[in-house]
């Protein structure tokens, strides 16, 4: 009979601290608080359409969208799981035009949350993929409650990032720098178990990802790219299948289990692109790159970008290391010269 060791989030936290000998607990207390705010938005997400917390509350966000009663929900219940624990001495969310300071009630600590809390929301009524994402860095100032400058630090300097997929199943994926592993929610007792240990990305795929509607905005070197991928060449498994789903917390997970690239190239109306550099593209390509991808904004690391504002937006190509350098080459002119070469 063969016995599967169970191993919840829990677990596997404490398991990781064990093996630094120097650890406070500090650590894994902010991320079982994270877990927990996570817990909660799930419940409210699974039963979404059952109660009166879909549609819009009438206000827009920092960056000018509509926000939902959904987004408002899940950006206060982490805040509020996350600021009297102690761990933390400040917060950003992507909801919120500033940071976010620590009650004066309470204690702060050492490390700092920067979280998007609900990606994809303008997929909530149609019953598409939701997500969670988060980045935790150790805090820079000496002491205090907190400023802009232990936010605004370049994506290098993360110790853990993550995210949760509300989908057909709940996962949690994250990596504190030691490979990345994927937990299942089992809503039956409440815990998310131990289902992807270990994942890595293959170094390439047959899959791109990208927002094709906005084609006709795409500087040439991107269009060049996005045509080699639908060219037929049978030794380089060309052409790709497209996929889009539209949440990034979809397309970067099926990229990360599958294999590919994912695009949100600049263009002619947004040079800078839509994402943001400090809730998406740096917890993200931390974790891609701990699989064994790689992360770009055309030009260099996603993770070496000095960051200046709190909503800085940034291109990005992620997913398979072969994918990702071929776009790179592209974006760069290299390919074209490459190819002159050979000819």
């Amino acid at each position: 009979m063969i016995h599967h060791k169970i191993v919840t989030i829990e677990r596997h936290i404490i398991e990781g601290e064990r093996a630094h000998p120097g650890a406070t607990g500090d650590f894994s207390g902010l991320l079982r608080d994270l877990t927990l705010a996570f817990k909660v938005i799930w419940r409210e997400v699974s039963k979404a359409g059952l109660v009166d917390i879909l549609g819009l509350t009438g206000n827009q966000n920092v960056h000018g969208e509509q926000v939902k009663k959904l987004d408002v929900f899940a950006d206060e219940t982490i805040y509020r799981a996350m600021d009297h624990g102690g761990h933390l001495c400040v917060m950003a969310s992507e909801e919120n035009e500033d940071v976010l300071h620590i009650p004066e009630n309470y204690p702060t600590g050492k490390y700092v949350l920067l979280y998007d809390p609900l990606d994809g929301s303008s997929n909530i009524d149609a019953n598409v993929t939701i997500g969670s994402i988060f980045s935790i860095y150790r805090r820079v100032t000496p002491a205090g409650r907190g400023s802009m400058q232990d936010c605004l630090q370049p994506g290098y300097k993360q110790v853990a990032a993550g995210y949760v997929i509300y989908g057909s199943s709940t996962m949690l994926v994250y990596t504190t720098g030691d490979g990345v592993h994927g937990f299942t929610l089992d809503p039956s007792i409440g815990e998310f178990l131990l289902s992807h240990e270990n994942i890595r990305i293959p170094r390439r795929g047959k899959i791109y990802s990208v927002n094709e509607g906005n084609y006709r905005w795409w500087f040439d070197p991107v269009k060049k790219y996005v045509k080699y991928l639908q060219e037929e060449d049978k030794a380089t498994s060309r052409p790709y299948s497209a996929r889009y789903i539209g949440s990034l917390v979809g397309d970067i997970h099926r990229t990360l289990l599958y294999g590919g690239i994912f695009m949100y190239p600049g263009d002619s109306r947004n040079p800078d692109g839509k994402l943001r550099l400090m809730y998406e593209g740096n917890p993200m390509a931390f974790i891609v790159e701990q699989a064994g991808g790689k992360a770009s904004n055309g030009e260099r690391r996603i993770l070496d970008i000095q960051p200046t504002k709190l909503h800085q937006r940034t291109p990005l190509f992620i997913g398979s290391e072969e994918d990702v350098t071929i776009c790179e080459e592209f974006l760069q002119g290299k390919r074209d010269l490459q190819q002159r070469a050979a000819s």
